[in-house]
């Protein structure tokens, strides 16, 4: 069973490593991991970022027909 991705908390992850490496006392080694995890963490907010984009456009259907809205209306 996949766990699912939790947007919030992977975002705050993000952040979190960010800060860690703008500090810069991490070695070439801590550094290299840390921007791993960030650049998969990026890869996994994207993709529910764009889930939650098909889903917004699929409810914004109009009697079949697909039109883009943006989020404010």
């Amino acid at each position: 069973m996949t766990k699912k991705f939790d947007f919030n908390k992977g975002l705050e992850k993000l952040e979190s490593i960010v800060q860690t490496m703008e500090e810069g006392d991490l070695s070439l080694e801590d550094s290299l991991k840390y921007f791993e995890d960030g650049v998969k963490l990026t890869r996994q907010c994207q993709t529910a970022l764009s889930e939650a984009e098909q889903k917004i456009a699929v409810l914004s259907a109009d009697d079949g027909y697909q039109s883009e809205k943006p989020l404010g209306e």
